[in-house]
């Protein structure tokens, strides 16, 4: 499995949004596809994903009022509401970066740094 990003695009109100997926050879992985081996937990999967991937973008991105600039989703919807982690791993993520880091990184140096955060995040989620 790899990880993969589409075309970050920033937003005139500072923030960058990007949608980031997980591919097995030429499908999008499920989110059940890397879940722990004893199966999923009970929480949704955007709740330990946005977690972990905050966690992993920590010191990039602006924060204001001890929160972090950043809001994670899972758009593209699974067939079953009682059965969360049977969905396409499909994140689309929103980051307003941190102003000096921001400034003095070129777009592709960002996009690189919340792409290893995503692949991290999706790997630890087996173990988690």
């Amino acid at each position: 499995m790899r990880a993969g990003m589409g075309v970050p695009t920033s937003l005139p109100d500072g923030w960058w949004i990007a949608v980031l997926w997980v591919a097995d050879g030429d499908f999008i992985a499920s989110c059940r596809d890397v879940a722990p081996a004893a199966g999923p937990p009970p929480e949704a999967p955007i709740e330990r994903i946005g977690a972990l991937l905050a966690g992993g973008l920590s010191g990039f991105v602006e924060e204001g009022g001890g929160r972090q600039a950043v809001k994670v989703r899972l758009p593209i919807p699974g067939g079953d509401e009682d059965r969360p982690w049977d969905r396409p791993l499909v994140v689309q993520l929103a980051v307003r970066w941190d102003p000096v880091r921001g400034a003095g990184a070129r777009p592709t140096e960002l996009a690189e740094v919340a792409l290893r955060a995503f692949a991290a995040a999706v790997a630890s989620l087996s173990h988690a």
